[in-house]
């Protein structure tokens, strides 16, 4: 059963109540990202840091007091030039000194006492103070930021499954019960080691959060509503982004900051209670065989939508007998996973190629940030040049994806992020420092760019039954990327070069592969693995019927109207499913041919036959 077609408008199409729950599975998304982008401060490494100065290491007859604050730094900590106190060593003097000049004999030995730091961004403790991961530990910051995406790649792959398999929201309510548990305990963390397992839980039902909410939304509209649905929630992460900075600035110390961003995860569990607000998705039931629950969740969206006003007023040619004919009686409940993917073609190979463009698009964007520290070192600067650029992506996606359909406006944003790449790869020493920033910036906006269209995309071509899963492989796939530029810090950017050559090639390889992608402008969206086969990729050039091509040329319009046809459909069938009973019809009564008697009777006007015949 066409979904759209023959219940979507029976139930009030994108009614009020739709609109309603689509707002309120916006806020998920705040709260999820919220959470995220706080690992940013988290193991954000103070700008200027050093030893702090051991006493057991100065000469017995050295005085602290004879000297200045600086001379008294300069004394016990090796000046580094270019860029000052050294971070990591301190000066060893022999014990029986006495001369105090710049030529006596010394030796650097590491820290001892721990460090001394300046004031993190906005806060004034973090992951990397509390635990002073520096120096020799440096290497554990990285690898925090490796270990939190690990967790959103498994929680995007089980949890997605889990979405096919209980629901889009008993995933919900499950992934944000354990998350703000798990938000909590990682406040109260007492090392290194158990922060780093908690994020890394705690990014597993994040990530059941993101995708849940993000599948709830999309299934709940039509057409021409979903694009501004989800990018709805992308302003919503937007927003906590730029309220990030702010709450930091307030919060102080990382576990205050850690209390707040839990705080709306906590604030969601009343979804648990009203169901109103975050409702089962009516086309997942109906996809998986899930008759009777489906009934009663269409009932209620009518309802809602101030199509019908009470329980009995359905007719007979009503949505819930279309729903009986269509499913029998006995209809069992039939789940799918992605491993069902093994026996399709076009479905697998959609998910390979957006898997890869949304790995390109997240894994690329390190390059660019890494050249506007060329710049500036200030945090803020290249953090909201980030944000900037991500909210200018949103506006880029609204106005050019519903003009040129999805799947050339992700052409072009793959094809921008290549070009940018290629070109501040062979010509960065040869430009100008202006113009570095400005290929950054256009990089920086259209990788975003395309890997928010990825995501899009691939949640409206993949079908209902293994929606879930496939769309936890491709924002897998996607974090993949995000875990790449973190490993690059793990070996102190020594293959930052490399890196960048790959995605670069990636870039310019992912335009071929796009071209394979079918089109999903104006299309419903696929239920069964059947539709997902179904779909096939658009010509060039434009051809008849609903595909968007490439590159558009003029056509002739069509007096077709679809909408008439419609109703002459819906009108012809009313009058063919009236009353199977014919109306009775006034017959004027004679009497028999042949008498009881067995006489033959005479027909009137029969004599004057036989005389014309003779």
């Amino acid at each position: 059963m066409d979904f759209e077609k023959n219940i979507y408008t029976k139930i009030g199409g994108y009614g009020r109540y739709n609109r309603l729950v689509a707002i309120f599975s916006w806020f998920p998304n705040f709260a999820v990202m919220l959470n995220l982008f706080c690992d940013v401060f988290y193991t954000l490494i103070p700008g200027t840091y050093h030893c702090k100065p051991d006493p057991r290491l100065l000469p017995a007859s050295f005085l602290s007091s004879n000297y200045s604050t600086r001379a008294y730094l300069n004394f016990t900590i090796p000046w580094i030039n270019g860029s000052g106190l050294s971070h990591c060593d301190l000066y060893k003097y022999p014990r029986n000194m006495s001369n105090f000049t710049d030529s006596v004999l010394r030796e650097m030995v590491p820290c001892t006492r721990g460090w001394e730091y300046a004031q993190a961004a906005a806060l004034q403790s973090n992951y990397v103070t509390e635990w002073n991961l520096v120096c020799r530990d440096y290497w554990k910051i990285p690898l925090q930021h490796v270990c939190f995406m690990t967790g959103w790649i498994v929680g995007y792959v089980l949890l997605g499954t889990l979405c096919d398999w209980l629901g889009r929201r008993q995933c919900f309510l499950l992934s944000v019960s354990l998350s703000g548990l798990l938000g909590v305990a990682v406040c109260l963390s007492n090392s290194s080691v158990v922060f780093l397992l908690l994020r890394m839980s705690q990014g597993v039902m994040l990530a059941g959060v993101f995708i849940s909410s993000y599948l709830a939304r999309l299934e709940l509209c039509d057409p021409p509503h979903r694009l501004m649905v989800v990018m709805g929630s992308d302003f919503f992460a937007i927003a906590a982004e730029l309220l990030l900075p702010g709450l930091a600035l307030l919060c102080r110390d990382w576990p205050i900051l850690q209390a707040v961003a839990t705080l709306p995860l906590l604030t969601l569990l009343s979804y648990w209670c009203c169901v109103s607000v975050f409702p089962e998705s009516p086309r997942w039931l109906l996809a998986t065989g899930q008759i009777h629950q489906a009934k009663r969740c269409l009932q209620s969206f009518s309802i809602r939508n101030g199509v019908c006003l009470s329980e009995d007023i359905y007719p007979a040619e009503n949505l819930l007998s279309e729903v009986d004919m269509s499913y029998p009686d006995d209809t069992q409940p039939h789940y799918h996973s992605v491993l069902e993917l093994r026996s399709t073609r076009v479905i697998w190979r959609n998910c390979l190629i957006l898997s890869f463009t949304l790995f390109i698009g997240t894994g690329i964007q390190y390059c660019f940030i890494r050249n506007l520290h060329r710049y500036s070192h200030n945090f803020y600067f290249s953090y909201f040049l980030r944000v900037l650029t991500g909210a200018l992506a949103c506006v880029y996606v609204c106005l050019s994806v519903n003009r040129f359909g999805r799947r050339g406006a992700l052409l072009l944003s793959a094809i921008i992020t290549g070009l940018s790449s290629l070109l501040l790869l062979a010509l960065t020493q040869y430009l100008h420092g202006g113009l570095v920033l400005v290929l950054s910036l256009i990089g920086l906006l259209f990788s975003q760019a395309l890997a928010m269209l990825s995501a899009f995309f691939s949640s409206e071509i993949m079908p209902t039954v293994v929606r879930g899963g496939c769309l936890g492989l491709v924002l897998a796939a996607g974090c993949v990327g995000k875990a790449a530029s973190s490993l690059m810090e793990l070996q102190n950017n020594s293959g930052y070069f490399l890196h960048h050559v790959v995605f670069a090639s990636f870039a310019v390889l992912s335009v071929l592969s796009i071209m394979l992608l079918p089109e999903s402008k104006r299309k419903p969206l696929p239920d069964s693995l059947k539709d997902g086969e179904n779909q096939r990729r658009p010509p060039l050039f434009l051809s008849r019927g609903d595909d968007l091509p490439l590159l558009c040329t003029r056509h002739r319009v069509s007096e077709y109207d679809p909408e008439n046809y419609s109703r002459l459909v819906s009108a012809t069938r009313k009058i063919l499913i009236q009353d199977t009973v014919p109306t009775p019809v006034a017959v004027p009564a004679q009497s028999p041919l042949l008498p009881a008697n067995g006489s033959a009777r005479s027909i009137p006007g029969e004599e004057l036959l036989d005389e014309d015949l003779s």
